[in-house]
């Protein structure tokens, strides 16, 4: 089941700073980097965030996670899956979620270029590369888009 994810609540907030420690950990091995922004994120920054957060539940227990911002377009901020749970479809289930969720959008997505099962599912959706780019952290990232109208 996916339903959102009130993160200001700090049971919550712990949750998702769980999720994002386990999957941007493996993420982290897969780019060859040791300071990782992802990482980096506290929960209070997670208590405050004007984000909005979608989960994925297993009964009571949450194994994904996709972290969006909206202005024009929707940004695919994060997306995260319990790295006990990858390879499962949850990382899909939530894209599909958020497509069906959202008609009419642009949506927006980065990932480093060096996590192939990333791009491979965005590419899955539809999404095209944009463009590619340096961050100050020396990660190289792709950018994609998906434009989604009925």
């Amino acid at each position: 089941m996916i339903s959102s994810l009130d993160h200001t609540l700090e049971l919550n907030a712990k949750r998702i700073w769980r999720i994002f420690q386990r999957s941007y950990a493996i993420e982290a091995k897969i780019l060859s980097v040791e300071n990782f922004t992802p990482l980096e994120r506290t929960i209070q920054e997670f208590l405050t965030s004007d984000s909005i957060f979608y989960a994925f539940y297993i009964e009571n227990d949450i194994f994904g996670i996709i972290e969006i911002n909206i202005n024009t377009s929707i940004h695919i901020k994060s997306l995260v899956v319990d790295p006990d749970y990858f390879r499962r479809g949850i990382a899909s289930r939530l894209i599909t979620f958020l497509l069906l969720k959202y008609d009419n959008f642009t949506f927006t997505v980065e990932t480093g270029l060096k996590n192939v099962p990333a791009i491979q599912l965005y590419k899955r959706f539809g999404f095209k590369k944009v463009s590619d780019f340096d961050t100050n952290h020396g990660v190289r990232k792709v950018s994609f888009e998906l434009i989604k109208s009925n």
